[in-house]
């Protein structure tokens, strides 16, 4: 019960095992979309398998984020984890070597799942359990991991097709997951489940895997050129369905699994907010661009077209570390959701974009995604205590998944199957993209003076003690005031 690896309490050690647990799926569900084509060709897979594989691994992370959080309350938590870096190199491993559809189909899902159950077990200890010292840093590496990975997707994917090969991509990064599973053995130290007096919350898991699983093959359905059917639309409905009912049982049950009560107030809700509404339009706005360009250019030279969202990403990494522990948090929040809007206009007003267009509108966005989500996610955790930053970033993950990567395909969809060509259809979707982001940030901006408060700033030592970073007004307490005031007159 007392063992202990020699890195136990090593920062460097602890935090490069994180980054190699999350990397390698961030990575290839960038770069996956255009080598689908070659894999599907090396292992016989139809469209649809392609486009069921993407689904269901996608569905595994969403559904990851509920099932960690089940897992660490009850179960010995590192022990957990050592379980989750087993099954990503195994799963990694499948996925390399496959030479049907579904030894394939079961690595990826595998890479998808561990993944999200890796995102929330490993991110809040490693936040909560190194000195206060230590968490800008830690800030800036969750924000060069996550985004800076899924920045680089699309020139892996170049050099790949470059290449006329994906197998490489896929042994890297099942070696990446086994230096993730080796830091882990390395940092190991017993941690006992969470709250063993817990409730446990079947009903939860159920709703979270019958929602996720569904939602998301309907959506891998939605194959261009392709007419929407019942076998596509009705899983679909019935997943958001699923999904909204869980966010409802969970919000109304005594002793939920998800916190979701405590998140309705003010500054939760605008960190979910921008969370859902950068990785909504952020995504499907990188994988249109794709779809106009890739006639235009060779994959290579497509993949180093998206090279400066890396470094936007990069950038925004290094201002973040400045501003994080001030009230400045909340605009560069703000300033991130603006800098998306602006690289997504520059390319929905310019199609097909030139070069130069095209070189700073990634560069915007990739200052816009490392700008806006992470700093939102701790504009979330900092409203709550520290104990409950794995529920917190359980919610907000599940959401922001189910955003990123069900619109993304629909967005596709729609941008190759409406209008008089495929640039009509996706100047349409980018503008749709356009207006999601638009109306979340507008709505983030909104909710502070409707909460009637001013941005603050958070309280580091406050929050490492136990209390909340920062005090958040009910949802419309000012409206609220309001009411009261005149009822009362």
């Amino acid at each position: 019960m007392t063992r202990k690896g020699p890195l136990a309490h090593n920062y460097p050690a602890v935090a490069t095992m994180v980054v190699a647990a999350l990397v390698p799926y961030l990575v290839v569900s960038v770069a996956l979309d255009p080598l689908t084509p070659v894999i599907a060709r090396d292992l016989g897979m139809s469209t649809g398998q392609t486009s069921l594989a993407v689904g269901l691994a996608n569905a595994g992370y969403a559904l990851g984020t509920v099932l960690s959080v089940q897992l660490a309350q009850h179960l010995p938590q590192r022990r957990m984890m050592l379980l989750y870096t087993t099954l990503l190199v195994i799963g990694s491993v499948f996925a390399a070597v496959a030479t049907e559809p579904i030894l394939f189909l079961v690595g990826h899902v595998l890479q998808g799942l561990c993944t999200s159950l890796l995102l929330i077990a490993a991110v809040p200890p490693l936040i909560t359990g190194f000195p206060p010292s230590k968490l800008t840093l830690t800030a800036v590496i969750l924000n060069l991991s996550i985004f800076g990975g899924v920045a680089l997707g699309p020139l892996i994917a170049g050099v790949q097709l470059e290449a006329d090969s994906w197998r490489p991509l896929f042994w890297v990064i099942a070696g990446i997951a086994a230096v993730a599973f080796l830091l882990s053995l390395l940092t190991y130290q017993h941690v006992g489940p969470a709250d063993p007096t817990a409730t446990r919350s079947p009903v939860a898991v159920a709703l979270a895997t019958a929602g996720c699983v569904a939602a998301f093959y309907g959506v891998s359905r939605f194959e261009p050129h392709r007419a929407l059917d019942v076998g596509a639309i009705a899983p679909l409905a019935t997943g958001l369905v699923l999904i909204v009912i869980l966010l409802i049982q969970q919000y109304h049950a005594r002793r939920p699994l998800l916190i979701l009560r405590p998140l309705t107030s003010t500054l939760p809700v605008v960190g979910i907010v921008v969370a859902m509404s950068a990785a909504a339009t952020s995504v499907p706005a990188i994988a249109l661009t794709g779809v106009v360009l890739r006639d235009r250019y060779t994959p290579l030279e497509l993949g180093l077209l998206y090279l400066p969202e890396f470094g936007g990403a990069v950038i925004a990494a290094i201002v973040f570390a400045k501003l994080f522990t001030t009230r400045a948090l909340h605009y560069f929040a703000l300033v991130g959701m603006l800098s998306l809007i602006s690289g997504i206009a520059l390319i929905a007003t310019s199609l097909p974009p030139t070069t130069t267009q095209t070189l700073i509108a990634t560069g915007l966005i990739g200052v816009g995604v490392g700008a806006s989500v992470t700093p939102a996610l701790f504009i979330a955790g900092f409203s709550l205590r520290n104990n409950a930053l794995q529920r917190v970033f359980a919610i907000v993950e599940l959401l922001r998944a189910v955003a990123a990567f069900m619109i993304a395909p629909i967005l596709l969809y729609i941008a190759t199957s409406v209008g008089d060509s495929i640039t009509d259809g996706v100047r349409l979707s980018l503008w749709i993209c356009l207006c999601l982001a638009s109306a979340g940030t507008l709505l983030a901006i909104a909710l502070y003076p409707l909460g009637g408060i001013r941005p603050p700033s958070p309280s580091m030592q406050t929050w490492f003690g136990g209390d909340t970073a920062w005090r958040s007004p009910p949802l419309l307490a000012a409206l609220n005031r309001r009411s009261t005031r005149s009822s009362n007159t």
